[in-house]
């Protein structure tokens, strides 16, 4: 069964997830301050990490923010108190893959995990491997090389280039985008999805001043093409 990672200072709500979850045959690793969980994070392999964002010694969003900066692309809920929009898109635009408000239902908590899980199984299923230029996919191991170089992606970045494979040479609006990758329940924004682009043209463009794969179609979206 997959390991979950909850970071989480508040004792009570930590012991109530793992309570939750172990109940639901996961194993669970808990830490209560940043520092500790940011250790956590790369030294007991999980499935996904339930990330606080108020936390001691390091916030939740550094902590998420240097994960996918490292290449690190276990999927991460983050847990918080905070609820306006602005809130939800910088965790999104640092790389979350959802956002659970507190004080949350432990059923809809639950949803949510296996609904993330079941799609980076789904990743892996789907496509093993995937070339475009000098890039190398590789959805099995979700492994990416540019130029024989590894290229580090998150879930959500997989999870768009799945969606992009599956349409190359079609015009996607912004918004098919948000509704099939991100999800109805999510409420990431347009510029979300703008920020997204981004980072698969520095990541996998030869020039991303100049994108020759992730094209921008005025008005109307992006087009991937191969």
């Amino acid at each position: 069964m997959s390991k979950i990672l909850v970071i989480e200072d508040d004792p009570a709500i930590s012991s109530g997830i793992r309570e939750s979850l172990e109940g639901e045959g996961y194993r669970i690793v808990a830490e209560s301050d940043g520092e500790a969980g940011f250790a956590a994070a790369h030294n007991s392999n999980p499935d996904l990490i339930l990330l606080d964002i108020m936390l001691p010694a390091m916030s939740g969003l550094e902590i998420c923010k240097k994960l996918r900066e490292e290449g690190v692309n276990t999927p991460v809920i983050l847990l918080t108190s905070r609820s306006t929009e602005s809130d939800k898109l910088l965790g999104f635009d640092l790389g979350a893959d959802d956002y659970v408000t507190k004080p949350f239902s432990i059923r809809e908590l639950i949803a949510r995990i296996k609904s993330i899980l079941k799609r980076r199984g789904a990743i892996q299923d789907v496509f093993e491997t995937f070339e475009f230029g000098e890039v190398e996919m590789n959805f099995k191991t979700m492994v990416t090389t540019k130029a024989g170089k590894i290229v580090r992606l998150s879930l959500k970045e997989y999870e768009l280039m799945k969606y992009f494979i599956r349409h190359i040479d079609e015009v996607i609006s912004r918004n098919k985008l948000l509704d099939e990758v991100w999800g109805y329940d999510v409420y990431p924004t347009t510029r979300t999805v703008d920020n997204y682009i981004l980072m698969l043209r520095k990541k996998l463009e030869p020039n991303p001043s100049v994108p020759r794969y992730f094209l921008t179609m005025h008005a109307a979206g992006y087009k991937f093409v191969k």
